[in-house]
């Protein structure tokens, strides 16, 4: 065979051997770009922010959205029905790292995802919620970042800013576990304390209204406890009507809430926290199992306090708290 045949099909043949290695490369580098998909409870800012948190942490740990790394990102407002779908959703778009923002969020995706990991951001109870078993040792394909508020710090806060305080109202959402248990962890407190505690549930912001004008008709509180509920969180300007006009202070957990309107809070920060789940996220992704990584935990609260609030409420501000953060 001619000697220049032979060359041209030598070249032919290598050049076909490298394009079909070199789509091989293109196509495995394809593949290997992660894709971690957040699902988020509800839209709120509190939950906005960790959100945000959640996308610094990747970028710190070196995770780009858009060049080595690909995010998925659902809302599912509040409704059941909708993490269950959205849930599925990530399961079926094989999602390397599904984060769930707030315990509802988490818990479905625990429930759905059995063979990737999964990360809660912002579950105050993830032991009694079932989603590790321990703190230290979660166990299985779930981990995350816990946003247990100070409570004995907290309580100590409300009896400086109201320093009659003898009857505690508490209100949370009855079906969210996460707020249930961190209500009853503080009434123990409160009533340990000597206080008073009158408990106060709503199913849905739909009661809020009304429980909320109940609980500070005849002054049966002198303060109120709420603690990380995202249904009164999402429905905060409701419970303030009520406790304005009865001249009632309200001390939630989360800054956020402080500023739609509660007095102060031992708060943790949610961007913080975000991004705290964002680079246990990125350890997963680097190759750490989510049995082996513990359940992580903002270790102070940041003290907030609502300067328009205490002028409304004609508090004083006690001495030891003059350098807290303030807004409004």
């Amino acid at each position: 065979m001619n000697k220049k045949i032979l060359a041209t099909i030598g070249v032919l043949t290598f050049f076909t051997i490298f394009a079909g290695v070199y789509d091989s490369v293109q196509t495995n580098q394809k593949k290997a770009i992660p894709k971690v998909a957040i699902l988020q409870f509800m839209k709120h800012p509190a939950l906005d922010d960790i959100n945000k948190g959640i996308h610094e942490g990747l970028s710190q740990s070196g995770y780009h959205e858009g060049k080595n790394i690909k995010i998925m990102y659902e809302n599912a407002q509040g409704d059941q029905s909708n993490l269950k779908t959205m849930a599925s959703k990530f399961e079926n778009a094989n999602a390397d790292v599904s984060i769930g923002i707030a315990t509802p969020a988490a818990v479905s995706l625990a429930n759905t995802i059995k063979d990737k990991a999964v990360v809660f951001s912002a579950s105050t109870t993830p032991i009694q919620s079932k989603l590790v078993k321990s703190y230290k040792h979660p166990g299985g394909n779930v981990t995350g970042v816990s946003d247990q508020a100070p409570l004995s710090a907290q309580l100590k806060m409300m009896r400086k800013f109201v320093p009659d305080l003898k009857n505690l109202g508490v209100i949370y959402t009855s079906s969210d576990d996460s707020a249930s248990i961190q209500a009853k962890q503080m009434m123990n407190l409160a009533k340990k304390a000597g206080l008073q505690v009158k408990p106060y549930t709503i199913s849905s912001s739909n009661d809020l209204n009304q429980t909320a004008k109940q609980m500070v008709a005849n002054n049966q509180v002198d303060a109120v406890f709420v603690p990380t509920d995202n249904t009164i969180a999402g429905a905060m300007p409701t419970l303030i009507d009520s406790t304005n006009a009865a001249k009632v202070p309200v001390f939630p957990t989360v800054d956020t809430m402080v500023a739609d309107g509660g007095l102060a809070a031992e708060s943790i920060n949610q961007k913080k926290l975000g991004v705290q789940t964002g680079k246990q996220v990125a350890q997963i992704l680097d190759g750490k199992q989510p049995k082996d990584l513990p359940v992580g935990f903002i270790k102070k609260g940041d003290l907030v306090i609502n300067k328009s609030q205490l002028a409304r409420l004609g508090l004083v501000l006690p001495n030891e708290y003059k350098h807290a953060k303030f807004v409004k």
